[in-house]
């Protein structure tokens, strides 16, 4: 498969190596053509570097791991004709840090995942993996026993892309949490997950629904 990954932090990077190291072919995608190349070529043959534009384009599956404050601009530079018709993974989490503090700018009555569904209507925009560790989203046995990754997402299709994609990492325990609009949970859970990495010095970990 051809992934876009738009975003060269550690999330993008991660998740490039990780599907380079599965046999997958991964463009990254940054704002600078020249940096997201020099980062591909170290990261290896199967993955190459350009504008989010690009990435866009080359990825039959795009993955959004931009800064969520960021994430509705750098879609817009990746384009719409770029997304139409594919499912769109949005990583990202609309955080703002302040005095050692994490606090939501998008919350309760609306989320991120729900702006870029809506900015980019004939894409199948997919909340996932926002809710952990970049280390964790690619290696869920880096953490004791089994835990739980959501997703949610208005087409069943698009889901059921990602849980394929989510099981090539290991994940066994995939949570369908309903339609975008439940985005903004996945996102409110950024604010205690923070707390317990602040609690645990920042070890990986994650959460596990019992009942």
């Amino acid at each position: 498969m051809k992934l876009g990954i738009l975003g060269t932090g550690d999330v993008g990077t991660n998740l490039a190596s990780k599907f380079a190291e599965l046999g997958h072919d991964v463009m990254l995608g940054s704002r600078s053509a020249e940096k997201a190349k020099g980062l591909a070529k170290k990261i290896g043959p199967r993955v190459s570097g350009g504008t989010f534009a690009d990435a866009a384009s080359f990825g039959e599956v795009v993955f959004n791991c931009t800064s969520g404050s960021g994430s509705l601009e750098a879609l817009r530079s990746a384009g719409a004709k770029n997304l139409n018709g594919k499912v769109l993974v949005d990583v990202a989490n609309p955080l703002k840090f302040t005095n050692d503090q994490m606090t939501l700018t998008v919350a309760n009555t609306d989320s991120l995942g729900e702006q870029i569904q809506r900015a980019f209507p004939a894409a199948k925009v997919v909340k996932a993996l926002n809710t952990m560790n970049y280390r964790v989203q690619t290696n869920p046995k880096i953490v004791r026993g089994d835990s739980d990754a959501f997703i949610c997402g208005d087409d069943a299709g698009a889901k059921a892309e990602v849980t394929k994609i989510l099981g090539w990492f290991g994940w066994k325990s995939i949570i369908d949490l309903g339609g975008i609009d439940r985005a903004r949970g996945m996102e409110a859970i950024l604010l205690i997950w923070f707390a317990l990495s602040k609690k645990y010095n920042f070890e990986p970990l994650n959460f596990r629904v019992v009942k």
